[in-house]
């Protein structure tokens, strides 16, 4: 998980200072010093290190933090605060066009995940703005970069424009034309990478950027290069001009110190980061979320927002108004277990929840195989059974095993799990529930308002 390491020695730092209730100057200095140390551990670079810890060290050995009542407090929230601002302050949006479709140039080095980065955005942009995006196969160097750029836009559902190994520039404003004619309102483009940066590589996306005029140029880079990625982005900015930056496989690197050194770096914002190899595994970059992430405050928001893109408002609706009447079927479990794969692995979310719940999370995953064979069970059944399971008899379950390739033992164990659930939702449509002490009045029904 990305800032693992670095959350994990910040918040022993935190722990300290909590257990001396009232602090002193020297308290505050030499927590400090641990944050310099955790921070330089981190991969964050010297000079970043010593201006963050120089503007901390000044707000938090002000007399209103060492007098107030709860002074530790008062260090965390500060180190948030410029844990923010370092890494941008708040979310920096694409930059859309006025008129006609929006270019967008991707550009980087060879094995930061350009293209299926690429692609990602482009899938990203039509789920949360309903957009229709055009990916354009301007990498004619790299063996198999075109052909692979068509099977993840295939994966997702996204035209790719593409004309062979022609000339990249002339691709770009070929693909700018189609996409007018065919009313794509986003054109990315997948331009060549190198294994470092150089002259012949410059000049042609110098060439592409004149051509074409894009209105952002985003530069990919693997976070887990840590300060070789934050090289990367002063070299391809002082040549080409980024507007910002995609950090990929933040999820793998557990230091996270090319994200707290880009900005501070380039001074230019990260837009958007990478958390997984899935395609649907990339999200718009919050500075206040992910400094809250770091000191394991987690990120509810993010969570929030990737529980009601997996949400469906009228099944939701249907399902309340079922569980009201204690009427939860089989047909609803499976719904309910199709909207839990769509929020992905429990450990991609164990970064949003806060304290010992995100690390109690973070080694869980969502069992994908016992998920098939219960979807597999259930789709083997006739529509009456699914909202009947009482009428499964020793032969229904016979054919029902037989059916989905399994045995009547695993038909019997999803039968006295569901059995399990169907109690769990009686007793809370009845307003009681096991452990809580008490009743939970009104369950499932909005309040009125007088």
């Amino acid at each position: 998980m990305a800032f693992e390491g670095l959350s994990e020695k910040l918040n022993a730092t935190f722990k300290r200072l909590r257990g001396k209730g009232r602090l002193t100057e020297n308290d505050v200095r030499e927590a400090m010093r641990e944050v310099r140390l955790a921070l330089l551990e981190a991969d964050v670079s010297y000079k970043v290190v010593k201006g963050f810890v120089a503007s901390v060290t000044e707000r938090a050995v002000g007399t209103d933090v060492l007098d107030s009542l709860t002074p530790a407090q008062q260090v965390v929230k500060i180190v948030s605060e410029e844990l923010t601002t370092l890494m941008g302050g708040t979310n920096a949006k694409l930059t859309r066009a006025n008129n006609g479709p929006t270019v967008v140039m991707m550009v980087g080095l060879q094995g930061a995940g350009k293209t299926t980065t690429t692609a990602k955005l482009a899938g990203l942009m039509r789920r949360q703005h309903s957009s229709r995006p055009l990916l354009a196969a301007c990498d004619v160097y790299r063996p198999a970069a075109i052909e692979q750029l068509k099977v993840v836009g295939g994966q997702l559902d996204i035209p790719v424009f593409e004309q062979g190994q022609g000339d990249p520039v002339e691709i770009a404003r070929n693909a700018l034309r189609h996409a007018r004619d065919h009313g794509n309102d986003f054109v990315f483009l997948d331009t060549a990478g190198r294994l470092h940066v150089d002259e012949a590589l410059m000049d042609e996306l110098k060439r592409m950027k004149s051509e074409v005029h894009p209105n952002e140029i985003l530069l990919v880079v693997d976070a887990m290069t840590g300060q070789d990625a934050v090289n990367a982005a002063g070299a391809f900015d002082e040549a080409l001009g980024i507007d910002g930056v995609v950090l990929t496989k933040l999820d793998g690197d557990a230091r996270g110190g090319a994200a707290l050194s880009i900005r501070a770096t380039t001074g230019k914002p990260i837009k958007f980061v990478g958390t997984g190899e899935k395609l649907d595994m990339i999200e718009p970059f919050h500075p206040d979320r992910m400094a809250s992430r770091i000191l394991g405050m987690g990120d509810v928001l993010s969570f929030i927002e990737k529980a009601e893109a997996a949400y469906d408002e009228k099944q939701a609706a249907k399902l309340e108004e079922k569980l009201r009447k204690n009427r939860f079927t089989l047909q609803d479990y499976y719904e309910q277990l199709q909207q839990l794969r769509g929020m992905g692995d429990l450990s991609q979310l164990a970064g949003m929840m806060p304290g010992n719940l995100g690390r109690q999370m973070q080694n869980a995953t969502i069992d994908e195989k016992a998920m098939a064979h219960t979807e597999a069970i259930i789709l083997s059944m006739t529509p009456q059974e699914r909202e009947h399971p009482q009428i499964l008899n020793a032969s229904r379950k016979r054919r029902i095993a037989a059916g989905c390739g399994l045995e009547v033992v695993d038909v019997n164990r999803l039968l006295k799990q569901f059995d399990m659930m169907q109690q769990m939702v009686k007793q809370m449509s009845k307003g009681r529930i096991p452990g809580m002490g008490g009743r939970m009045h009104g369950f499932g029904r909005k309040k009125r308002l007088k």
